[in-house]
Parts: C-alpha cells; sequence; structure tokens
C-alpha cells in the first residue's frame, strides 16, 4: 500500500491511547488521518480489514464523498499511535498542488476495497 508521508511533522498530530477509537463506523467525518506513529486496525462489522502504521491514511473517503464512515478506525498494540488529521481545505490544497497526493490516495482506496471485498467473499 502507498505510504503517504506529507504528515510526518505535522503541528496538530494527536496521540491515541492503545485501543481508543479514533471513529466508528456510521459516524459523519469531516476529516481524514494519516498515521504518523503506532498502529490502527480498521473493522467493518467487527471483522478486522487492515492494520495501517506509519505513512497509512484512514478516512479518506469522508473528504470525497461525505458519507458516513464505512468502518471503525481504533488504535492498537502496546504503545500508543499518533495521527495527523486532514480537513477539506488541505485535502483540496494537496490534491491541486501535489497531483501523485491525488494518485496516491486512490491506490489505497483500490487497494483497501479490493482487500475488503476479498474478505467478504471468503466463507466465514
Amino acid at each position: 500500500m502507498a505510504d503517504i508521508h506529507f504528515f510526518r511533522n505535522a503541528a496538530d498530530a494527536r496521540s491515541l491511547a492503545p485501543g481508543e477509537v479514533l471513529f466508528r463506523e456510521g459516524e459523519i467525518g469531516d476529516e481524514m488521518y494519516a498515521v504518523v506513529e503506532g498502529e490502527l486496525e480498521l473493522t467493518v462489522a467487527g471483522r478486522v480489514v487492515d492494520h495501517l502504521g506509519p505513512g497509512a491514511i484512514v478516512g479518506e473517503m469522508a473528504l470525497i464523498d461525505k458519507s458516513p464512515r464505512s468502518a471503525t478506525a481504533a488504535a492498537t498494540g502496546a504503545g500508543a499511535a499518533k495521527v495527523a488529521p486532514v480537513g477539506r481545505k488541505a485535502f483540496t490544497y494537496l490534491v491541486q498542488e501535489h497531483p501523485t497526493f491525488a494518485l496516491q490516495v486512490m491506490e489505497v482506496m483500490a487497494e483497501r476495497l479490493r482487500r475488503t471485498t476479498q474478505l467478504g467473499a471468503q466463507p466465514s
């Protein structure tokens, strides 16, 4: 998956304790997040679909289609996670000024969709 490191020095990064939920499936979101440190677990309907480390992004769909969150993201592991919020204004700026950023976001979305689809096709 694409590593997106535009945000590793973000001044507004926030820490999450292990197990702390960043956002929940079904909530309305207006930010995506870049994982700066630690690890997040992404679940859909209680099923783990991804583990995200530094350089990963999560919640990007909320900035693209304004629909409710399609997954829950929570910090995992022994240590805290650190995430940098990215609002619509910053996202739009990055897409306009750094076209490769938009391609990286699309790559992340496509890979996550394929993985989630494969998981859904497997018998439980």
